[in-house]
C-alpha cells in the first residue's frame, strides 16, 4: 500500500511554540506505512534565533526549509511547487494565515488536496488584527477540512461562514509517557535553580508576548507575598516582552523572588521544580503548556481562555480564573499556597485525563481519519459536494 504524502507546512519567527510541538511530535509519531509526511517551515532570513531546524533534527523526522529574504517573497511560490512535486505530495496541511493562503493556491494551482489547522488568531500585531486575520478567515473558506483546536475556534470558524461539515475539532494531545514526574528528582531540580526546600515555587512556560499576560501574573505574586514571603515566580520563555517584565520586577521589588528563565528546553525537570502552575493568558488555542502541567502532575490554575476549558475541568482537574485580573489569579493562588494537599485530587484527574481523553495517539487518530477522508474526495470524480464548504 503506497502511504498518503503530506506536507505540514508552517511560517513562524524565532523558536515557535505549542503548534511546533504538536506538528513535529506527530511526524516522528505517525505510521510511515501509511503516512509519508514531510514538514516544511518557512524560515525567514533576517530570523536569528530560529530554532526549529534544531527540534526538528532531534526527532529524525523528513524536515525542509524554505528560505525567504522577507515576508511574503514571492520567490517561495516557485520553490513550493517545485517541492510538492518532486515529493508527489497528496496533502497539504498548513497552519497559519500565510501558509492558509498557500495551501489554498496549491489546492487550486497544483492540484492536490489542502486543509489548515487553526490554533487561534492571538496576534498583537495591528497589521495582523486588521488585515491577516480576516484574510485568512476568508482563505479557509476555500479549504475543504479546517481544524479547529477549540470549540471557540470553531465557533469563530463557522461565525466566518464556514460549513459545520467542513469544521473538526481536535484538541491538542501529549504524549503522557514522555512527560511523567518522578518525585525522587525535585531536590536536584530546585537546587539546580537555587531554591530552597521550604520555597513555594510557581511557575509558567510561555512567550514573553502579550497574549500571555505575565504583567497580571506579576502583579498576582506581588499580592499574594503579602501574606506568603516564601513564594517564588519562574518565568519560562522568552521574547519582545522581557525587558517590560523585567522592569515591572525591579519596580516591584521582586527581583529576590521572581525571575525571567529566558528559553528552556527543559520543561520537564522545571516541573519538578514547581508546586503550581499558573496560565494568565488572555487568548489561548489549546494549550500545550497545560497539557504539559497536567501529565507532570504539577496542580494547575489557568485563566479561563479558549480551549483551556476543555483541558481543565473546573474543580475536578484544576482550578479556572477570570481572565485579565490579577486579583483573580491571586485569590486562587493564595489558598493553594495556603493548604497544597488540596490540590492532590486535581493532580490524580489530570493525570488520569492526559493518559486518556487527551492522550497524543488519540489526536492523531482524528488527524489521520481526516487524511484518510481528503484522499477518497481527490479519488472521486468532482462534483457539487467538492466545492469550498460554506454556509
Amino acid at each position: 500500500m503506497t502511504p498518503i504524502r503530506v506536507l505540514e507546512l508552517r511560517s513562524v519567527w524565532g523558536t515557535g511554540g505549542g503548534p511546533e510541538k504538536t506538528i513535529l511530535q506527530g511526524a516522528a509519531r505517525t505510521d510511515p506505512r501509511r503516512f509519508a509526511i514531510t514538514v516544511c517551515y518557512i524560515r525567514d532570513n533576517r530570523d536569528p534565533i530560529f530554532g526549529i531546524d534544531k527540534k526538528a533534527g532531534e526527532l529524525a523526522i523528513d524536515y525542509v526549509e524554505l528560505r525567504e529574504r522577507h515576508s511574503f517573497d514571492p520567490s517561495i511560490w516557485p520553490a513550493l511547487r517545485r517541492l510538492v512535486r518532486e515529493r508527489r505530495i497528496d496533502i497539504v496541511h498548513a497552519h497559519e494565515y500565510k501558509t492558509n493562503m498557500l495551501a489554498a493556491a496549491l489546492h487550486r494551482f497544483s492540484g492536490v488536496q489542502a486543509m489548515s489547522t487553526v490554533h487561534g488568531w492571538d496576534g498583537a500585531s495591528w497589521r495582523e488584527r486588521l488585515l491577516y486575520y480576516p484574510a485568512d478567515r476568508q482563505i479557509l473558506r476555500l479549504l475543504p477540512y479546517v481544524i479547529a483546536v477549540s470549540d471557540p475556534v470553531r465557533e469563530q470558524l463557522l461565525q466566518t461562514g464556514l460549513h459545520p461539515s467542513a469544521v473538526r475539532l481536535v484538541l491538542n494531545g501529549i504524549d503522557a509517557s514522555a512527560f511523567r514526574r518522578d518525585r525522587t528528582k525535585q531536590a536536584a531540580a530546585r537546587a539546580s535553580l537555587v531554591l530552597g526546600r521550604d520555597r513555594f515555587v510557581i511557575g509558567t512556560v510561555g512567550r514573553l508576548t502579550e497574549a500571555k499576560r505575565y504583567d497580571l501574573l506579576i502583579d498576582a505574586i506581588a499580592e499574594v507575598r503579602r501574606t506568603h514571603m516564601h513564594l517564588d515566580l519562574l518565568i519560562a520563555g522568552d521574547g519582545p516582552l522581557r525587558e517590560p517584565l523585567q522592569k515591572q520586577i525591579h519596580q516591584l521589588g521582586l527581583e529576590n523572588c521572581c525571575r525571567l528563565l529566558g528559553q528552556r528546553s527543559d520543561v520537564i525537570n522545571l516541573h519538578h521544580a514547581f508546586d503550581l502552575f499558573v496560565q494568565s493568558s488572555a487568548t489561548e488555542g489549546t494549550p500545550n503548556a497545560v497539557l504539559e502541567a497536567m501529565a507532570l502532575e504539577t496542580p494547575v490554575v489557568a485563566t479561563d481562555v479558549g480551549g483551556t476549558r476543555q483541558l481543565i475541568r473546573h474543580g475536578v482537574d484544576g482550578f479556572l480564573v477570570s481572565t485579565c485580573s490579577a486579583g483573580a489569579l491571586a485569590a486562587a493562588i493564595d489558598p493553594i499556597v495556603r493548604a497544597p494537599q488540596q490540590c492532590e485530587k486535581w493532580i490524580a484527574s489530570a493525570r488520569h485525563r492526559v493518559e486518556t481523553d487527551l492522550s497524543f495517539d488519540s489526536r492523531m487518530d482524528k488527524v489521520e481519519s481526516i487524511y484518510t477522508e481528503l484522499m477518497s474526495r481527490r479519488s472521486r470524480r468532482p462534483s457539487s459536494s467538492d466545492l469550498p464548504m460554506t454556509a
